[in-house]
């Protein structure tokens, strides 16, 4: 049975991870930008634009949208947001089609942590921390047996797979392609993030 309270927070969430396709470091969202900004404006994570994710979902808006709902839940329970949210921007940083099985190696769910790691180490070098890293190497727990050190890493595993579901409800289910037409900017799945032009709402 759910709870009032347990509506209400899932209420939150939907409007968070929807907020996640309209921010800005200039206008809505300079607390989360401040944690991220150095990593999300690399051409190396730019590039991640280019790769379908999820269907409609491209893989530059799969790892902001796990990113902040990761910030905002660990920024709600007093965990480090800050490295949470890196470790998001970064947990699915690999320049392939995972679509495509001759572009990678295999099987991907199992493979790719450690192809996104190498490539966080090599962007980050000594900056990325042993949460982070941690958090990359174990988000797809439970699918690789070993789950995450850290609660932060919890996190991050579970946004990545609360956002994965919406991705696929806003590609598949008219009342979700709807909902994703509106948006701005997102009508053509290889646009980038619209800027919101309301005040900033970092909460959950």
């Amino acid at each position: 049975m759910i709870t009032a309270k347990g509506v209400s927070v899932i209420s939150r969430l939907s409007r968070a991870y929807i907020r996640s396709f309209l921010l800005s470091p200039e206008r809505n969202a300079r607390d989360f930008f401040a944690c991220i900004g150095d990593l999300y404006t690399t051409p190396e994570v730019q590039s991640l634009r280019q790769y379908e994710q999820h269907l409609q979902i491209n893989r530059l808006d799969h790892i902001r949208s796990v990113s902040y709902i990761s910030y905002l839940v660990c920024k709600k329970l007093g965990l480090n947001y800050r490295e949470a949210a890196r470790g998001a921007i970064l947990h699915d940083l690999f320049y392939y089609d995972w679509r495509d099985k001759y572009s990678h190696p295999r099987p991907h769910g199992y493979l790719h942590p450690g192809i996104a790691l190498k490539n966080a180490q090599a962007l980050c070098g000594e900056r990325l921390t042993k949460r982070e890293a941690n958090t990359i190497k174990r988000h797809m727990f439970p699918l690789t047996p070993v789950p995450p050190r850290y609660p932060e890493g919890l996190v991050v595993s579970l946004a990545d797979k609360y956002c994965a579901s919406w991705e696929l409800y806003l590609s598949l289910i008219p009342a979700g392609k709807r909902m994703l037409a509106a948006l701005p900017g997102h009508s053509d799945p290889g646009k980038g993030p619209a800027s919101a032009t309301g005040p900033e709402r970092e909460t959950v």
